[in-house]
């Protein structure tokens, strides 16, 4: 894939959500149903490794980008996810304005539950690809229970998920 469509594209994504993981949908669409240049297992484990580590929700498209392209498709969109940075400072002197306006703020709640409904469709498929068997599916019954009810901060749960996991692993071979 050309590296400027690949930064185009993230940098889309990027623009057209509100936070990490809102992004999914989009990157889905262009990456895995459009382009073909991605499957949902290597969408699912892009969002992993880019999840497990340190740093913004994001990140997870760096992972894509290596996965699409190698060590210049991971800089290519490192620069995608960098760009709104610099974009943010005007778009929210801009937005400052007229952040009382009702219109705008209904606007923005549009947003922001049509984002939510895509993210909730685009999960679908991915789920299909990662609930593999009955334990992949109290992980993610156990893991949406506590993340529901709980304040219990996301990185204890996946290193649990990680641990119970490698623990079945070993126990069944």
């Amino acid at each position: 894939m050309n590296l400027l469509v690949l930064y185009l594209l993230l940098l889309k994504a990027l623009l057209m959500s509100f936070t990490g993981l809102t992004s999914l949908p989009i990157i889905r669409d262009d990456f895995v149903v459009s382009r073909h240049v991605l499957t949902d297992h290597q969408l699912n484990t892009a969002v992993v490794a880019g999840r497990a580590g340190p740093g913004p929700f994001g990140l997870y498209m760096v992972c894509i980008g290596y996965t699409v392209a190698g060590a210049p498709g991971a800089i290519s969109a490192f620069l995608a996810l960098l760009t709104p940075a610099f974009l943010c400072l005007p778009i929210l002197r801009w937005l400052g304005r007229y952040a009382n306006n009702r219109r705008i703020r209904d606007a923005i709640r549009g947003l922001l539950i049509g984002s939510a409904g895509m993210l909730l469709a685009s999960s679908i498929p991915l789920a299909r690809d990662a609930l593999t068997g009955p334990l992949s599916i109290v992980i993610m019954a156990g893991s949406f229970l506590i993340l529901a009810f709980t304040r219990l901060d996301s990185a204890w749960l996946i290193a649990s998920a990680a641990v119970l996991g490698l623990a079945v692993k070993l126990i069944h071979g």
